[in-house]
């Protein structure tokens, strides 16, 4: 509750800079809290789950008992009917017209150990002649109990009983992992905004030396210390330049677009995003990793339902191509009068039992047929739940050995561009005093320009392997607990 507290403190004090300034300054985490909160991905996910919570409720009803009403309170009826007329030897139509009533109520109650029904029924019900004697009759059932049951082997509600609460495990496991996945997504958006915007920090540097070098340069051609072709190389380089920061300025506001639409932000929200210069100290034990992901994430617990609703097939084509026997039974009290008072009283015993037996005699092999197509569909989804597994494995294990080395190759990337920044500011310098051409500072200006975009690009990756990584183990690396969430705050928003 404290944490819930803190974001809405974040996102809240941000709505009012966002209101009073139009401009933000933003930073990975700020950007991940806002889009668990307000993206159309968050939103998405949220109710992805609360459906997957409904339908297990619907699951755990269906045990319960059940009890409903039904009633027909009114049925006028007014038709002519065919009869012979045994006076005069003739047929002849002859008007009926009647009124009817009835209402009903009824209790069931599924037993998920034979996965047959138990019910209890009352019923009244009145009919009231509207032509000749205009006579009324009624009719009570004040109770009756039964059972019915399938007897071929197949019990569906006990393969419920085994696969729906998986599949609601799964759901849990499914949210949390979609919560690491909008972090991957909103590392993503985040650092393309970024190195647009140092990419457009650096073409507007190049554009201002561009400028000044030549301005330089058409001061020294009028004293003959260049040549018109050295001149006209640095005017190309201008022109080159002020090229480069147009569509450096064009890329960053479509990124910009791109990041305020994926944080469910106005258009006209500018953010200023603040580069993630410190990374923690994380060296991950594979097999750790490889262990958690087995316990947790949700293709295994995947793999458990697909090969439960494997087995329910294959026991349910043998079922309904082998003996089927239904078994019906009922006994209640029944009565009927023309007087209301009297339906309720001394009622008559009513007694039903029905057997039914379903033996296939000869149908050439159908039903060996699709059992044995049941039992290999089995079989292939065995095999390929083996195979994904394996690949599920070497997949946690490669991404473990990939993750523990981008620490150090943000490190050097880190160094790169702290040498190639230096390295051009002295190229620039000895550019000024005529010691280097323009071929060398051109050169010194790309060095520069890669290394800071190839430590981004190295951020970049560090932090989406990290999410990554939590997303197939749901295990938080830094605290060294699992990750978890809580539905019940879910259920309550």
């Amino acid at each position: 509750m404290k944490k819930l507290f803190i974001v809405l403190i974040i996102i809240s004090s941000l709505s009012y800079h966002i209101k009073s300034q139009d401009k933000i300054r933003l930073t990975l985490p700020d950007v991940i809290q806002i889009a668990s909160k307000q993206s159309i991905d968050a939103f998405r996910n949220k109710n992805m789950y609360l459906a997957s919570y409904w339908e297990y409720r619907f699951f755990q009803a269906e045990r319960l008992p059940g009890i409903s009403l039904r009633t027909n309170p009114l049925d006028f009826n007014r038709y002519l009917k065919k009869e012979y007329n045994f006076e005069t030897n003739e047929d002849e139509y002859r008007l009926r017209e009647y009124l009817d009533s009835d209402v009903a109520v009824s209790a069931t109650q599924n037993v998920g150990f034979t996965g047959g029904q138990l019910f209890l029924r009352s019923e009244l019900g009145m009919i009231k002649n509207l032509s000749g004697a205009q006579n009324t009759s009624y009719s009570a059932t004040p109770f009756s109990i039964g059972y019915q049951q399938e007897l071929n082997g197949y019990n569906d509600l006990k393969w419920k009983s085994k696969i729906e609460p998986v599949k609601f495990e799964k759901a849990k496991k499914t949210f949390i992992q979609d919560i690491e996945d909008l972090r991957i997504r909103s590392t993503y958006q985040f650092f393309q905004l970024i190195t647009a915007q140092i990419q457009k920090g650096i073409a507007e540097t190049n554009y201002a030396n561009a400028d000044t070098i030549y301005n330089i340069g058409k001061g020294r051609f009028q004293v003959g210390t260049i040549t018109q072709d050295e001149l006209l190389n640095l005017e190309l380089r201008l022109l080159n330049t002020e090229q480069a920061l147009s569509m450096a300025q064009l890329e960053e506001k479509r990124t910009q677009a791109s990041l305020n639409s994926f944080l469910g932000m106005d258009k006209n929200v500018e953010i200023e995003c603040i580069v993630p210069n410190e990374i923690p100290a994380l060296q991950i034990d594979p097999d750790m990793a490889l262990t958690q992901a087995l316990e947790n994430n949700p293709e295994m617990i995947n793999h458990q339902q697909r090969i439960l609703q494997q087995d329910q097939n294959v026991k349910r084509v043998k079922a309904e191509t082998g003996l089927n026997t239904s078994v019906f039974a009922m006994y209640g009290m029944s009565k009927s009068s023309e007087e209301f008072a009297d339906v309720y009283g001394q009622p008559d015993k009513s007694q039903r039992f029905s057997l039914g037996i379903n033996v296939p005699i000869a149908d050439w092999g159908r039903n060996k047929g699709l059992v044995s197509m049941a039992q290999s569909n089995r079989e292939i989804v065995l095999a390929t739940i083996k195979q994904e597994r394996i690949d599920f494995e070497m997949d946690v294990i490669q991404s473990v050995l990939e993750f523990n080395l981008q620490a150090s190759q943000v490190k050097n990337a880190a160094k790169a561009d702290t040498v190639a920044r230096m390295g051009y500011n002295v190229s620039f310098q000895r550019f000024l005093i005529g010691k280097i051409n323009i071929v060398n500072l051109n050169i010194a200006s790309a060095d520069q320009e890669n290394a800071r975009i190839s430590y981004l690009n190295r951020l970049r990756d560090y932090w989406s392997s990290y999410f990554r990584l939590r997303s197939l183990t749901l295990f938080d690396f830094e605290n060294s607990k699992p990750l978890t969430v809580n539905y019940d705050e879910i259920l309550e928003k």
